[in-house]
């Protein structure tokens, strides 16, 4: 499909509109050519993974290419976002996202830890699983009070974003965790000074930091004992550490060793009572109504969702946002903020809007007219083309799940026991324990053979009666037919000429034993690089 004809299907949404109009005049500017259209097999398997965390499966690959409507790109993007049959898909992706993003991979697993994984878990997919509003979920995550464990009397899983960040240092890291999350400032280093490149200084940290001094997590015990059962947020009754709760300012020190005070003011300057007593002001709840007076808030949304689909947000990094920092597009984020808010923070809609843009639908090859716009050398990002990134850990979990058997098997409760399990040994194998957004193949020779050799990969090629591999024996009319099924699962494309001679080759080599040969191009294909790569 061209791009102009791609485009086309969508073009009565204004914000799709929107974005093609701002990002070709950047083109225009910097006189640079887009690359071409995304055929419908790589587009297909790109917006599967970006939407649902996985690839499709065969037979959702041929559904799609074999459709002749014009419109079914857009079909296809609302159906995994509104369909029933995906939401619980759906919910558990962006779950784990915002889980890994909240409290990092690690965030939970230990048992000395307040947190409970489970409880933020469950809050994070009923949250998407009902479309819930950004700015409701935001609110929430900020405000919340409660328990922390599922079960437990007063369970309110949005309160394990904070649980763990409010009792040390003075609620620092709730303090810079907020900012940078949710409105894109990053004042963490203006905790002991002023900042050097923009007009974030040492007073508006602790003026931040003061909304979060009337909050603390509690360990509940398991009656009789002292083995912590679970943990509990709560709002109380803060007297300011110059010890007159009705003017309950906290003190901090300059670098020249004086003490200076501050009390709750929001990041515009916006001030809220000083009064630390919960009965006349609950400060997080003040926090949180602020933040979402505040386009600063929007457009961190917007670049955050952007950065997850096109592979790069409008600054970078992505959550540190600002006048020291201006974005590529910057009246496009501000539109498309504008855009969000006036529809009701709907997530979904967002993400449809992305997705059936022009520079989501491109190609992903650096060409001779856009060599400019590659990021990986420093320049800023023009959209020009879509950029490779690598799958997560989890994508690519789920994604070898989904080759193995079409769909997980069990409980949720099974599905994510046995995925802990293999992102522990991720973890392990690969470094990647500190929760970051994306993970990297660095190709160690551990990590090749955990995934030469690992479970997944062996479900994955069995010929074992209902297995992947055995279904696809019964398909197609011709052995060549078979290969280009595999080819098309998992990679998104057809095979080359030069994979189809490799195939028979390899057919021959195994005697005519087609299962075999099959067996032998899905393990290469499964561990290739083009593979692990969202293209």
């Amino acid at each position: 499909m061209s791009l102009s004809a791609a485009s086309a299907q969508q073009s009565q949404l204004p914000q799709v509109a929107l974005i093609n109009q701002q990002i070709e005049q950047g083109w225009a500017d910097y006189e640079i050519s887009p690359a071409k259209g995304a055929g419908d097999e790589v587009w297909c398997r790109r917006v599967y993974l970006d939407i649902l965390g996985r690839i499709p499966t065969l037979e959702e690959s041929k559904a799609f290419t074999s459709d002749r409507s014009k419109d079914k790109r857009t079909k296809l993007v609302r159906s995994l976002l509104y369909d029933d049959q995906y939401t619980e898909e759906y919910a558990n992706h962006w779950a784990t996202v915002w889980a890994n993003m909240l409290i990092g991979r690690g965030g939970g697993n230990d048992r000395r830890d307040l947190t409970s994984r489970d409880g933020l878990m469950k809050y994070l997919r009923d949250s998407f699983a009902s479309n819930k509003p950004y700015s409701s979920l935001v609110y929430e995550l900020v405000t919340a009070e409660g328990d922390t464990k599922p079960g437990s009397p007063n369970f309110n899983g949005a309160v394990n974003f904070l649980i763990g960040k409010v009792n040390e240092e003075d609620g620092t890291l709730a303090t810079s965790s907020v900012s940078r999350i949710f409105l894109g400032q990053q004042v963490q280093c203006t905790q002991c000074h002023n900042h050097p490149f923009n007009d974030w200084k040492q007073q508006k940290f602790w003026e931040f930091n003061s909304f979060f001094r009337q909050t603390r997590g509690l360990q509940r015990y398991v009656d009789g004992t002292r083995d912590i059962d679970y943990a509990e947020l709560v709002n109380e009754d803060f007297a300011g550490e110059g010890g007159d709760p009705e003017e309950a300012l906290i003190y901090y020190e300059l670098r020249n060793g004086y003490l200076s005070s501050a009390f709750p003011v929001f990041t515009d300057g916006t001030e809220i009572g000083r009064s630390g007593l919960v009965d006349q002001v609950k400060r997080r709840s003040e926090l949180g109504r602020l933040m979402l007076e505040s386009d600063a808030m929007d457009k961190m949304a917007v670049n955050r969702y952007w950065s997850m689909f096109l592979g790069h947000g409008f600054t970078r990094p992505i959550d540190d946002m600002g006048p020291h920092n201006i974005p590529t597009h910057p009246e496009l984020l501000d539109e498309l903020g504008k855009a969000f808010r006036g529809n009701s923070y709907d997530i979904k809609e967002l993400i449809l809007w992305i997705t059936l843009s022009k520079p989501y639908a491109l190609d992903s090859v650096l060409g001779t007219n856009n060599k400019i716009d590659d990021p990986s050398v420093g320049e800023s990002p023009k959209f020009s083309r879509f950029y490779l990134r690598q799958m997560s850990a989890e994508q690519l979990y789920h994604s070898m799940v989904t080759v193995a058997s079409g769909t997980a098997s069990g409980t949720y409760e099974d599905q994510e026991r046995k995925r802990r399990e293999w992102l522990r040994q991720f973890t392990v194998t690969f470094g990647t324990d500190e929760g970051d957004e994306a993970t990297t193949f660095n190709g160690s020779i551990p990590q090749a053979l955990m995934l030469f050799n690992g479970e997944l990969t062996k479900n994955a090629t069995s010929l074992k009666k209902g297995s992947f591999l055995d279904s696809l024996l019964s398909t197609g009319r011709t052995t060549t037919d078979r290969v280009n099924g595999l080819y098309l699962a998992g990679l998104g494309r057809k095979p080359t000429k030069k994979e189809l001679q490799l195939a028979g080759s390899l057919f021959r080599a195994r005697e005519g034993k087609e299962g075999e040969m099959l067996q032998d191009v899905w393990w290469a294909i499964l561990n290739s690089n083009e593979f692990i790569l969202q293209h």
